[in-house]
């Protein structure tokens, strides 16, 4: 199998403590950091190899942490403070995910896992992305293409959750919900299921005002296009159903009622997620040509360098998009 890669994060936040934990505890096998090796050495990494490319990884001692140096990383990213906001750090964590998508897409790793960076950081630094799944849409485009639609998906053992709207203010994406965002939301979710050998998903679609609207009388989106939508899908052949109420909605999914759950807005989705436990949680980017996961959490900068991060996350990731990858082969 080709190899994972695993992008940095900001080097003034937890990711590269969480990424040298999970390589040490054996947890990383297979993987490669795309990255500074001097961050690295701060983080505790015990040695590090530096290779041209995924191809080289069968070249590495045993015992050393696999790297690829991005081109161009700003200088002395090692030597700047824990768990500040630095367009340097910005500027580098963009640079090790445009370098890593360049080795997928010319077909040299398997799949990438992103430690967390830091928007604030990103704008600092330039970066015309809010974060890392608007950012991977636009490099995973053909070139004169349009991006493809992407969706993020966050997932633990218990619950896969699917959102059709992401990094926008709630105003906003109240005003961006329509019915052809919530039916590609629907047929993405799908066709990732499927990707997993999961043929006829059961996908159950939250509304989003409460009680799913009562017939209309606490809103009418689920009325006007997200009952419509549902109802388009199954047209297709997708076992999608809703709009259900997205107080219970997800309680129903967790007890094996349905597979995947679409929610509409950010936080109406990650929060049952994230209340099950970050240790666990990935997100997962669906919709790209390559397999891309992330840990369940940020940057952490209240214990960048405090030595406490918890590599649970990163593992899960991992794992993850060893699975995905593995079953859309």
């Amino acid at each position: 199998m080709k190899p994972l890669l695993v992008t940095m994060g900001d080097a003034a936040g937890i990711g590269p403590e969480t990424i040298v934990k999970a390589f040490v505890g054996g947890a990383a096998e297979g993987c490669i950091v795309v990255g500074d090796a001097a961050v690295l050495r701060r983080a505790g990494a015990p040695m590090t190899a530096l290779i041209e490319s995924p191809r080289d990884l069968a070249q590495v001692p045993p015992g050393c942490l696999p790297l690829i140096a991005a081109p161009a990383l700003p200088a002395g990213l090692a030597e700047l403070p824990w768990g500040r906001i630095d367009a340097r750090c910005g500027a580098a964590a963009a640079r090790c995910i445009e370098h890593a998508v360049r080795c997928l897409r010319a077909g040299e790793a398997a799949a990438l896992v992103t430690a967390p960076i830091h928007k604030e950081a990103l704008a600092a630094a330039g970066v015309p992305y809010p974060g890392h799944t608007e950012m991977l849409q636009a490099l995973a485009a053909a070139a004169g293409a349009a991006p493809p639609p992407v969706r993020m998906m966050l997932a633990n053992p218990e619950l896969r959750v699917v959102l059709a709207t992401i990094h926008v203010s709630l105003r906003a994406a109240i005003e961006a919900l329509d019915f052809d965002l919530v039916l590609e939301s629907i047929r993405i979710a799908h066709r990732a299921a499927a990707a997993w050998g999961q043929t006829a998903p059961r996908i159950a679609v939250a509304g989003l005002n409460p009680h799913a609207g009562e017939g209309g009388l606490f809103g009418s989106e689920e009325q006007r296009f997200i009952g419509p939508a549902v109802q388009a899908a199954r047209a297709e052949g997708i076992a999608a159903s809703g709009p259900w109420a997205p107080d219970t909605v997800f309680m129903r999914a967790r007890r094996g009622e349905f597979d995947l759950v679409v929610a509409m807005t950010h936080d109406h989705g990650l929060i049952p997620v994230k209340y099950l436990g970050v240790e666990e949680g990935v997100n997962v980017t669906l919709g790209l040509p390559f397999v891309r996961t992330s840990p369940d959490h940020g940057t952490a900068f209240d214990i960048a360098g405090s030595g406490r991060a918890d590599p649970s996350s990163l593992v899960a990731a991992i794992r993850m998009a060893r699975a995905l990858s593995a079953a859309a082969d």
